[in-house]
């Protein structure tokens, strides 16, 4: 007969013995997020309480401004009534390899500690939010850009967030928010369970056009006219011809003939935008220190020939930033006087307009942002700028004309669409033609582009693309062939040429690119 061994221990109180460790080893996980680059990564916070000395630590490669966030929540929970438990609080970052930064943090910690050991699931809720030493929840800059990524990746339904944040959050549809005003309203919000939306959001007041199921918005502002610029006939139709179909664009001309004000107007004449465009805009100034306006007007970036490859492509030691490529993407980048550009900037300058992308990797970063731009650049025709003068004498040696223009290499070159040369501003030339005029042309041209079923425009369709959408009529196949063998043209040359009569039969309003399309489109090529 086996004796029944007696463990001394009464059951009841094994019971409470096991209970208690059970209550001891609940661990509660919020949401929250962190960028790296101009990407999203999801975090999990996680917060324990064990017996030890009381203490509160914060792991998983957090930043110094997560580190300081332990004496902000302290202050918001002390404030607010709430009593510390004698047991040492950890709060866990995860996964751990990656960097965080970031204030908005603090709401998700501070809830995580005022919850205790009250177990809750709420599977998708993210939280955001920075604290005041008094409760309040306020905002970051890096909110719109983290919940922007977050919800382009399909990481994020439902999110928490501090209510002076509505004015620019609202703007991102597919969300349900909860707007919080102090980290009281946000305890009681998380113990009632209750997660209902009570962000309205926002309406677009903007001019738009539908095409199918889709809705493009566009601004009838014209700051800069067209009117003001005294003849340059050529110029100003190549300017809309590359504002219609999103084309790189080079002109050519003694100074004062008008290079600079067709470029500052282009950008009032571009297509219309989607939604999504209008978000990636914002995102981008977000993360360069700006205040977005949320207006449907394309970004025009002009950077200064001495701006550094960093501040042009982005870069850093401890994070890479984005640069002038970056907040110029969906609009326009202008180079002035480009020959002044560094060689290493100009060759550099070769990715974004073949691949529409920039890389930037360093030791402890390595990032790809989008930089679908519209490249436009100036130049004189010599240094001094009076060679194409009937007026003023050039004072350039040969040998100085060479040197400057051999600052532009011809794979650069050869990713440009359209060049022109200006003509010198007479006396007797007038402003013909509106910026409301072109802007109507484009916007009719863009909605051919559309109705086809482009998802880009023309000038930045892919092989296949062109090979699907720029139809030659039999004629124009002609006149191409024939300039192929006289002129030499390259591959890249070819698909440019095919690409910009496309633009001009989307202005002809033609079904394919006839024999006038491809020559007007021949006329814009560089002449070497």
């Amino acid at each position: 007969m086996n004796a029944k061994v007696d463990s001394g221990t009464p059951p009841n109180q094994t019971k409470k013995v096991k209970q208690k460790t059970k209550e001891e080893a609940i661990v509660n996980r919020l949401c929250c997020a962190t960028l790296e680059g101009v990407k999203a990564q999801v975090v999990e916070v996680e917060a324990t309480f064990t017996k030890g000395l009381p203490g509160f630590a914060v792991v998983g490669l957090a930043n110094s401004d997560i580190q300081e966030a332990k004496e902000r929540v302290k202050s918001a929970l002390l404030v607010n009534a709430f009593v510390f438990p004698p047991l040492k609080i950890t709060i866990g970052l995860s996964p751990s390899e990656i960097k965080k930064s970031g204030s908005h943090f603090d709401l998700p910690l501070a809830l995580l500690v005022a919850l205790n050991k009250k177990s809750f699931e709420e599977e998708g809720l993210f939280v955001f939010g920075e604290l005041g030493l008094d409760g309040r929840v306020k905002s970051s800059s890096m909110l719109f850009p983290l919940i922007l990524s977050l919800k382009e990746q399909g990481l994020i339904n439902r999110a928490i967030i501090p209510k002076e944040a509505i004015v620019y959050l609202s703007h991102i549809s597919g969300v349900d928010f909860i707007a919080v005003e102090s980290l009281s309203e946000a305890i009681s919000l998380l113990k009632q369970g209750e997660f209902t939306s009570n962000v309205k959001q926002f309406s677009y007041d903007a001019k738009h056009l539908n095409v199918g199921d889709k809705s493009y918005f566009y601004e009838e502002k014209y700051e800069n006219d067209f009117k003001d610029v005294k003849g340059q006939m050529v110029a100003k139709r190549a300017a809309m011809i590359a504002a219609a179909g999103m084309h790189n664009f080079f002109m050519e001309g003694n100074p004062g003939c008008g290079k600079s004000m067709i470029a500052k107007r282009i950008k009032d004449i571009l297509p219309p935008l989607t939604e999504s465009e209008l978000l990636s805009i914002a995102k981008h100034q977000f993360l360069d220190g700006q205040t977005p306006t949320f207006k449907a007007i394309r970004p025009m970036r002009s950077p200064h020939h001495t701006a550094t490859s960093a501040s042009i492509f982005g870069g850093g030691s401890g994070q890479a930033k984005i640069g002038e490529v970056a907040l110029a993407s969906k609009g326009i980048l202008f180079f002035d006087e480009i020959p002044h550009f560094s060689k290493q900037i100009l060759e550099a300058m070769r990715e974004p307009l073949q691949d529409n992308k920039v890389h930037i990797a360093r030791v402890n970063a390595k990032i790809e942002y989008e930089a679908d731009i519209m490249f436009v650049a100036a130049q004189n025709p010599c240094p001094c700028g009076n060679m194409l003068s009937k007026v003023k004498e050039c004072r350039c040696s040969e040998q100085e004309i060479k040197r400057y223009q051999n600052k532009l290499s011809d794979p650069f070159l050869d990713r440009i669409d359209l060049f022109v040369v200006m003509q010198e501003v007479q006396s007797t030339d007038v402003g013909d033609v509106t910026s409301e005029a072109m802007h109507k042309a484009v916007i009719d041209a863009f909605k051919m582009q559309k109705e086809r079923g482009q998802e880009r425009l023309n000038g930045k369709l892919k092989e296949e693309e062109i090979e699907n959408y720029c139809q030659l009529s039999m004629d124009a196949n002609t006149i191409l062939e024939s300039a192929i063998g006289k002129f030499a043209l390259s591959h890249r040359s070819i698909a440019s040429v095919k690409k910009i009569g496309r633009t001009i039969a989307d202005l002809h309003k033609n079904e394919k690119i006839e024999k006038k399309d491809i020559l007007e489109a021949l006329s814009y090529r560089r002449r070497k």
